[in-house]
Order: structure tokens, then C-alpha cells, then sequence
């Protein structure tokens, strides 16, 4: 890695281009001539927190191999930084960049709570499980500071609405509490992100992201309390994490966890270009092995639409992976199985106090 070229902190090392915008930007030579000449930094590299007030905060995941009917973010843009990240395409819509924008620009939906309550409240609305977050990180570092995830699940637990959590980061382990209560009533389930045991392929790949060894103990104190716990093995890929796939199941299933899952990486859109810059400065002695192993797996080509091949793959690559995980699933999972969760509580509740007749 060329320390001097990489920014650190940060997975994107630039901005892409808008797909929606009639321009582009770029940093003149006379303007870092300036600021070198006058030791002043160009860039400050520095996290914005932007409010943004949606009129509506639950959205229907219409996509057929997503594993979810219901997805609401709190936020937009994840400071995680995680370089593969698929979220990273939907800054766009909002006017910013997939690259540093969406680990610097973060969009703040403070009325999240409440559009969530409204909804919940809805007549018209019936019980399914809402992730928590479909998209970004709902526990991502914006998080300890506005306590929107935490607001929201006061709301599923007052209206007794059954929650899914997508998260890598163990500031989840501050709403125990709640996350207990909810699970009283059988209306949480938790799914962790964990892509490798080695921290230094963590540190690069995922650089503001909890440490593997805290994820790890984050599960196990959630199952602990009983709380059901899905394993994300994702995304695998080939040349970088595809060879842990073993010793990935047997510490998670070691902690707890109650089952697993995984998908393969592909890099649709604005991340194509991100990866492929990142990687030939992060990992430049096998950045092309990688690059076009991962194309084997789709076709040809980094990114991939195609609904029920996208997030498996296909090809020789594709195949071994899913034999690796088939054997691990045999291996740590056989006589677990991850709870269905209870929709049958909500209509109950729905003006926030349980209904006697």
C-alpha cells in the first residue's frame, strides 16, 4: 500500500461521478498549489451530518432475492466506510457521490421515529418484519450521537412490531434493554456482519467498522440473552476473504449464533469504479487476480443485475464457494435453526396499549 496516495480513515480514495448530475468536480492544480504553498489542507476529510426530513420512512422491498418484505433507514450514507458496500449507489439519488461523499456526507432523518410510529399506527397497515437497516448501518458511528435507532425501537417494542437488525457494529450492545424486552415478546431478530477473522484484512476493507473480535463478542452476549442471531458472511470475495469460509462459520456458530448467511460481492454502478481504484492502491500485488475473479463469477463483468444470480454468482469460483459453504453450514449448523418471528402481538397494540377486547 503507497501510504502517501491513501487516504486513511476512509475506504473510497475519490469521488465518482454523479450519473444524475449535468457536471462533474475536480480539484484544480492552481487551487492545491494554493493550499500547498500556504499549508493549508485541501481536503479535510471530515464527517458532515446533514438533516433531511422524508415524508415517509418504511419502504417495501420490492427486489425477489432480498431476504426481507419492509427496510427503513435512519440514515443515508454510512461512515463505515466499507469498500464494497452496495448502499453506496443510492447517495447518488440524493445528489452526492458513491465514493467519499457517502462515508463523509451523512444524511440525518430525525423525524424517523415518529414517521414510524405514524405508520405503525396506520389502519391499513399490517404486521411484517421491518429491517433495521436495509440499506445503511443503523448503528454506524452517527448513531451515538442522535440515538435514532434507538428511539425507534422504544416504537416496535410500544406497538409490540416485530424488528430485524442488519448491523457490524457493537454500539447495538447499548440497547440491550430493549432488545431483551422485545425478545420477551419474540420480535427481534439480529443479524452481524462478520467478512473476515484477520484485522488487517478487517482495517482495509471495512476501516471504521467495530473490530472482528468485538462482533464476536457481540454475538455471543446477545445470544446469550437468548436473542437470535443470523451470521452475514458477506460479501465473500474471491482472493481476499473466500478462503476463511470455514474458520468464519465455526467462530461465529462457537459464538452463538443461530445460523448464517452469505453472498457474493458484486460491484454494480459507481462501485466498480471505486473498487477497482481502491484495491490497486490497497492491495496492488493482487488487485487484477481479484478483479478478474470476481468478474468470473458474474458473467464477465464486475457488476451484475440479473435477480437470483446477483448475490450468488455462477461459474467454477461461484461453485467452490458454495460447496465451502454448504459443508460449513453441515459442519456448525445442523441442529440450529433461527426463530420465525411474531406478527400476531401488533394488532393488540395498535394505538400503543394492548386491546382487551
Amino acid at each position: 500500500m503507497n501510504s502517501d496516495s491513501f487516504i486513511k480513515g476512509r475506504g473510497a480514495q475519490q469521488n465518482t461521478d454523479n450519473k444524475f448530475s449535468a457536471y462533474s468536480y475536480e480539484s484544480r492544480d492552481d487551487f492545491l498549489e494554493f493550499c500547498r504553498l500556504e499549508g493549508e489542507s485541501a481536503d479535510t476529510n471530515k464527517t458532515q451530518y446533514i438533516p433531511i426530513f422524508p415524508k415517509t420512512i418504511v419502504n417495501k422491498v420490492i427486489s425477489t432475492d432480498i431476504g426481507m418484505s419492509y427496510s427503513m433507514n435512519m440514515y443515508q450514507g454510512c461512515e463505515h466506510g466499507c469498500i464494497y458496500c452496495y448502499a453506496r449507489n443510492s447517495h447518488e439519488y440524493w445528489g452526492y457521490s458513491a465514493g467519499l461523499d457517502f462515508e463523509r456526507k451523512i444524511l440525518v432523518k430525525h423525524d424517523a421515529p415518529k414517521l414510524l410510529e405514524a405508520k405503525l399506527k396506520s389502519k391499513s397497515w399490517k404486521a411484517c418484519t421491518i429491517v433495521l437497516s436495509g440499506n445503511t448501518d443503523c448503528y454506524q458511528p452517527a448513531e451515538k450521537e442522535f440515538q435514532l435507532t434507538r428511539k425507534c425501537l422504544e416504537v416496535f417494542l410500544k406497538y409490540r412490531h416485530p424488528v430485524g437488525i442488519i448491523t457490524k457494529n457493537t454500539l447495538i450492545l447499548r440497547d440491550l434493554d430493549i432488545l431483551k424486552e422485545l425478545n420477551n415478546h419474540g420480535l427481534i431478530g439480529v443479524n452481524i456482519s462478520v467478512t473476515s477473522l484477520s484485522e488487517k484484512t478487517r482495517r482495509i476493507l471495512e476501516p471504521r467498522t467495530t473490530t472482528i473480535k468485538k462482533r464476536l463478542e457481540a454475538m455471543r452476549v446477545l445470544s446469550s440473552e437468548g436473542i437470535p442471531v443470523n451470521a452475514m458472511l458477506a460479501p465473500i470475495i474471491p482472493g481476499i476473504n473466500s478462503h476463511e469460509i470455514l474458520n468464519l462459520a465455526k467462530a461465529v456458530s462457537e459464538n452463538g449464533a443461530f445460523s448464517m448467511t452469505f453472498t457474493m460481492v458484486r460491484l454494480n454502478g459507481a462501485i466498480g469504479e471505486i473498487f477497482t481504484d481502491w484495491i490497486k492502491k490497497a492491495l496492488p500485488d493482487r488487485a487484477d487476480k481479484v478483479l478478474h475473479q470476481i468478474q468470473e463469477c458474474h458473467g464477465g463483468t464486475l457488476s451484475d443485475s440479473r435477480f437470483g444470480i446477483r448475490g450468488r454468482g455462477e461459474g467454477k469460483i461461484a461453485t467452490q464457494i458454495h460447496d465451502m459453504v454448504r459443508l460449513a453450514k453441515h459442519l456448525y449448523f445442523i441442529d440450529k435453526k433461527f426463530p420465525k418471528l411474531n406478527t400476531e402481538l401488533h394488532q393488540r397494540f395498535k394505538d400503543g396499549q394492548m386491546k382487551l377486547f
